[in-house]
């Protein structure tokens, strides 16, 4: 019984940390699949999220205010790499590298040092136990993941996000209507890099400490939720996708977290992701030749029976 029950406080410790690597993967997936723009930014702006919000409450600063102030901190560094490709004509993914480079240098200016610590500090999760090891995150971390997502499957149906959405489609199509799309461009990886820190943010407060090294390898993290949860729950339509990145995260740390119960080293987890992320992306591609395979089959015995006649 003692088995099962840590089995299951294991598993819901997943499912908390899961939804706040949700809002990272939601922002992955704004740029990674809507835009079209592979951003490596993300690895320093999750911790610029965690290293502003964790300074800030430190100096007594409210947490939702820290994490507010975050979300700003992200945004600048997404326009930053956006401005980089479209006022300086950087190939994207260097943007992304050199705005990624200099984030670790801006961080720890922001934090003035390698690792704060939040422990007896006010955090947006009050400390104490619910049931099974769960924490106040299991309430408060669906309500913030579901607002966000409502909120970015809003903005993508708007006249702005409509276009942020054809730019990633066919930016010479959307500039022959008159859209600019370095606007375009520069909007979504803000907004991208903007949900990263609020993700950086939250992680901060949950773990009790923002460190210098917390972002390096989200970018993985956050293609394996996105392809993930496209792979397993589908993307039929802009509110089903942002609903499959987010249980795709939530997957992830599950995998993750029984894969280190069950025998695996945590070394071994950037190694793990790198075959979850290869796998879920040679999967789909199979089954689409598999399907193109039976689709040809059946039109030549189509046409070998219509010749037979």
């Amino acid at each position: 019984m003692s088995i099962i029950l840590s089995l299951l406080g294991s598993i819901v410790g997943s499912v908390e940390l899961g939804l706040l690597y949700a809002i990272m993967a939601l922002g992955v997936y704004l740029t990674y699949r809507v835009l079209d723009f592979p951003d490596l930014t993300v690895d320093g702006s999750f911790t610029t999220g965690a290293g502003i919000a964790a300074g800030m409450i430190v100096a007594g600063y409210s947490p939702w205010l820290a994490t507010v102030v975050a979300f700003v901190g992200g945004l600048a560094a997404g326009a930053v790499t956006g401005l980089l490709h479209t006022k300086g004509k950087i190939n994207p993914l260097l943007s992304g590298i050199l705005m990624m480079i200099a984030l670790y240098t801006i961080n720890y200016r922001i934090m003035g040092r390698p690792n704060i610590p939040l422990l007896n500090q006010d955090t947006v999760f009050p400390d104490g136990e619910l049931f099974l090891n769960a924490t106040y995150a299991l309430l408060l971390a669906p309500v913030v993941v579901i607002v966000l997502k409502l909120l970015l499957d809003w903005f993508l149906k708007t006249d702005l996000g409509t276009a942020i959405r054809a730019t990633g489609d066919n930016p010479r199509m959307v500039r022959s209507f008159g859209v600019n799309t370095e606007h375009t461009i520069v909007t979504g990886v803000s907004l991208s890099n903007g949900l990263v820190a609020v993700a950086g943010a939250f992680v901060a407060q949950y773990q009790g400490f923002a460190d210098l090294q917390m972002g390096i390898g989200m970018i993985v993290i956050g293609l394996a939720s996105v392809i993930i949860g496209e792979v397993i729950f589908g993307v039929r339509s802009i509110f089903r996708t942002t609903l499959a990145v987010i249980l795709g995260a939530v997957v992830y740390r599950i995998v993750i977290a029984l894969s280190i119960r069950y025998g695996l080293e945590a070394s071994d987890m950037k190694l793990m992701t790198a075959l979850i992320v290869t796998v879920a992306l040679i999967v789909p591609m199979v089954n689409a030749r598999r399907r193109a395979r039976q689709i040809g089959r059946r039109r030549g015995m189509e046409l070998y029976e219509e010749a037979g006649k």
